[in-house]
């Protein structure tokens, strides 16, 4: 499977398509030019409404991990290759931030993890 999925799970199922495959992407277990499932035989794999897949498909092509070359399918984008280096600057930038507003590293340590959290709640 491509991914792991829990029906019993209260992380909705779009969100354990899409963080699986974000994370199969960025530790390179799904490297550059892999071709994805399409939408409806992943769907069907997993036991899920297709339009659920596409949901992933698409946050995923939002995010510059995946692209899409029309009837030839999904594939994993070379931009996916960059999504580390774009989390270290945007953590770069969050920091400065929070050094020019006073906060402790403690305090916006914890303003990340809430954000984390609420992101997968």
């Amino acid at each position: 499977m491509i991914v792991p999925f829990d029906s019993s799970s209260p992380v909705p199922p779009f969100e354990q398509v899409r963080s699986g495959l974000a994370t199969r992407i960025n530790d390179r277990s799904l490297p550059v030019g892999t071709k994805l499932p399409t939408v409806r035989r992943l769907a069907a794999d997993l036991g899920i409404a297709p339009n659920t897949v596409a949901r992933a498909y698409r946050e995923l092509e939002e995010a510059g991990l995946i692209e899409t070359r029309g009837r030839a399918g999904s594939f994993v984008a070379a931009a996916g290759d960059q999504s580390r280096g774009r989390a270290q600057q945007a953590a770069a930038e969050y920091a400065k931030t929070t050094r020019k507003l006073g906060l402790d590293a403690a305090e916006a340590l914890s303003i990340v993890r809430a954000a984390l959290e609420e992101g997968t709640g």
